[in-house]
């Protein structure tokens, strides 16, 4: 029988799958890694050991059994970028996503230099802590004379194409969020703002994630059990391949995914650019989507768990459930890394109100769940000012397993949220595109299947609508403090 692997490398782990070309799963295999926080601020991985290593792992455990692999395609967590020579030997450890802030210098360097009104228009959103651009700045910095012209740089799956093919690419999606050096309206680079801002720098040929952009070569072959010659896709962005894996593709479908980071991703039905979130390019040609992310999600819950001695998730996720709405007076900001959208604040840190000596370890799971559904109800309601009421949400990513997160979103929210039946991912996704890109099956084929609809309890409306104005009002209130506290550790570092 033929088969496809998706391949998709994300913050807690590289996963991978093996299905036939109706979208049955065959097999599947994962690699567990992490990033390294080196100081704050910083988010990192080392691109060959966790990216490169991991994928040629799954790879050869899922091609052992011999079957016939017809293509293959990788997404990645993005935008990150790491900076390689002619040969593909990383210069430092990758910088990663939003999650990563040290580049704010730069933002605030390329943002006056250029202009925040232009940049909106031009790159459909505002420079921040996810736009690659200011962490090439930051890269060309530090890096100083030795940076060399032949120097390359790549994203998690982008630099894994490389290591397969041989070949330089980089899709549009990813290069969309590249910001300020992508035009979106044009769907193209802005090589006269690289030249101002950059000048000199190489370019990777701009591709879209389903194309096929290479073939797997002889050392490649040997290292992940792939036929040589194998067709490669381009893959993109993780968030992205898994909105693609579900079947958010038409105009007005909105994903909301549930990972170590909430993300994101709605369907336009025309480009537009407004302050506070992003528009990009989309998976599928000439497509643009409208995206949001808050920087610390998922990753509080393990926190939290760690935090309470290890004690196991499902018992902490019982706790929670038995405690009202509102969690007895607890409220949380979830910006343990800063924040992306909606506030744009690297320097946001967590707060947690309202503690007296009867809370237990149950009311902070549940009020970091109420926080993180607060912080999604100002971003689905910025999507519905500027792109109008989504037609369908659909609810992804492993939050969504055990169904209490995904309650008190939809309470929160007051939304009602499809759950897929196939929650694998984004190595789902890739699966799908592996086949559309070499034409094994047609551009609109679809493999999600509904399983079950969330729909919000209307008895929490009162206690959820108190809280959501308490969340709204903490921030502002405590930015000025939070912001001192911040600094005074950056300052402790840069000392050290």
């Amino acid at each position: 029988m033929n088969y496809v692997i998706g391949v998709d490398i994300g913050t807690g782990s590289t996963k991978a799958v093996l299905t036939t070309l109706d979208g049955t799963v065959k097999a599947a295999a994962r690699r567990d890694h992490a990033p390294s926080l080196p100081r704050p601020g910083w988010a990192e991985m080392d691109a060959e050991r966790d990216w490169w290593g991991d994928v040629a792992d799954v790879l050869k455990e899922l091609t052992s059994a011999g079957d016939r692999i017809l293509a293959v395609c990788v997404s990645g967590l993005g935008p990150c970028v790491v900076q390689t020579d002619e040969d593909l030997r990383p210069r430092r450890p990758a910088i990663l996503y939003g999650v990563d802030t040290r580049a704010t210098r730069e933002i605030t360097e390329i943002t006056e230099q250029l202009g925040a009104d232009a940049i909106l228009e031009r790159c459909g959103k505002d420079l921040s802590s996810q736009a690659i651009g200011p962490k090439l700045a930051w890269l060309r910095r530090e890096a100083g004379h030795a940076w060399r012209p032949q120097d390359r740089w790549f994203s998690a799956h982008t630099y894994v194409v490389a290591r397969l093919t041989g070949e330089w690419v980089l899709d549009h999606h990813t290069a969309s969020q590249c910001d300020p050096f992508y035009d979106i309206r044009k769907q193209e680079w802005a090589t006269d703002w690289i030249e101002e801002v950059l000048p000199g720098l190489a370019l990777p040929r701009l591709v879209w994630p389903s194309q096929q952009v290479g073939v797997v070569q002889g050392a490649a072959a040997a290292a992940t059990g792939l036929a040589e010659g194998t067709p490669v896709v381009a893959g993109t962005v993780d968030a992205w391949a898994e909105a693609f894996s579900v079947g958010v593709r038409r105009p007005g479908d909105l994903m909301l995914m549930y990972g170590s980071t909430m993300f994101f991703v709605q369907v336009l039905t025309a480009q537009t650019s407004v302050r506070g979130l992003w528009t990009t390019s989309g998976v599928e040609p000439s497509s643009h989507t409208l995206a949001a992310g808050m920087a610390t999600s998922g990753s509080i819950t393990t926190w939290l768990q760690d935090l309470t001695g290890g004690v196991p998730f499902e018992t902490l996720v019982d706790e929670a459930a038995a405690v009202p709405a509102g969690s007895e007076g607890l409220v949380m900001l979830p910006y343990f890394s800063g924040e992306r959208t909606p506030i744009y604040d690297p320097l946001a840190r967590g707060v947690i109100a309202g503690l007296t000596l009867r809370h237990r370890r149950g009311h902070l799971l549940r009020a970091a769940y109420e926080g993180i559904a607060c912080g999604v109800r100002q971003i689905v309601g910025a999507f519905e000012e500027t792109a109008g009421q989504p037609a369908r949400i659909v609810a992804v990513g492993g939050g969504t397993q055990g169904g209490l997160w995904t309650q008190i979103v939809s309470d929160v929210c007051g939304l009602e949220q499809q759950v897929p039946a196939q929650t694998i991912g984004a190595s789902y996704g890739d699966a799908l595109l592996a086949a559309i890109g070499i034409g094994l099956v047609p551009p609109e084929t679809d493999w999600a299947r509904l399983d079950h609809t969330v729909r919000p309890d209307p008895s929490t409306a009162t206690a959820y609508a108190t809280l959501f104005r308490t969340f709204t009002e903490l921030y502002p209130a405590t930015r000025r403090q939070v912001h001192r506290l911040a600094r005074s550790v950056r300052s402790t570092e840069d000392m050290r």
